[in-house]
């Protein structure tokens, strides 16, 4: 794993995978989509109680799996993504910026769907196998080591998943054999030392925040 990659996963940061300092729950931004079109929610699936408000964000973006740029226009509280006629069966991305008030700046970076198993975001929850319940975190395109992964459903329920000996997280176990029919969203922020420009302002240490979200009916 890369030294300058620190995971910060449910509320624990992790430095090298060996300091721990608790940090606060923050939005996030996910997809849905039906296959004829795709909306960029931002915020929480589940909200908490006073939570943050959602952050603005700043050059939105989404992509087929090749990379092919889609129409994205404002649309409420988050975006409609355009998927034209004929587009490929496949996964939808989206990433945005946005700049917090203490000039925190986030990348959010989210996927709907779990049939493709090659990451195309800098930072991506991909399944180990197409629509499998088993995922690894990639950052660049190579897998790293999560520690936690926080999932939230649109049924209510939520979770947090701990890696196993190689690093994957799984949302079923001897206790939770079976996925009920429900929204699933999967999310995780790390931290980066690197550059990346926004309104023509550098920020070193910079945010990401990925989510993974599907639908199981």
């Amino acid at each position: 794993m890369r030294k300058n990659l620190r995971l910060l996963c449910c509320g624990v940061v992790w430095a090298s995978l060996l300091v721990a300092t608790p940090v606060l729950a923050a939005p996030y931004v996910w997809i849905t989509t039906d296959g004829t079109a795709a909306q960029a929610h931002v915020g929480e699936l589940i909200p908490l109680p006073k939570a943050p408000p959602a952050p603005a964000l700043s050059e939105p973006r989404a992509v087929l799996a090749d990379g092919k740029a889609l129409p994205v226009r404002q649309a409420g509280d988050g975006y409609a993504i355009t998927l034209p006629a004929g587009t490929p069966p496949g996964d939808v991305r989206f990433t945005a910026k946005s700049l917090a008030s203490d000039g925190v700046l986030t990348i959010f970076e989210a996927k709907a769907g779990r049939a493709q198993t090659r990451p195309v975001n800098d930072l991506e929850l991909v399944p180990t196998e197409p629509g499998g319940t088993t995922f690894r975190l990639y950052w660049k395109g190579r897998p790293v080591v999560v520690s936690q992964v926080n999932v939230q459903t649109s049924a209510g329920w939520q979770r947090t998943l701990y890696a196993a000996a190689d690093g994957s997280v799984s949302l079923v176990s001897a206790r939770f054999p079976d996925l009920f029919a429900s929204l699933y969203v999967l999310s995780v922020t790390v931290k980066v030392n690197g550059k990346v420009t926004l309104n023509g302002k550098t920020y070193d240490q910079v945010r990401h925040t990925a989510t993974l979200a599907f639908g199981v009916p």
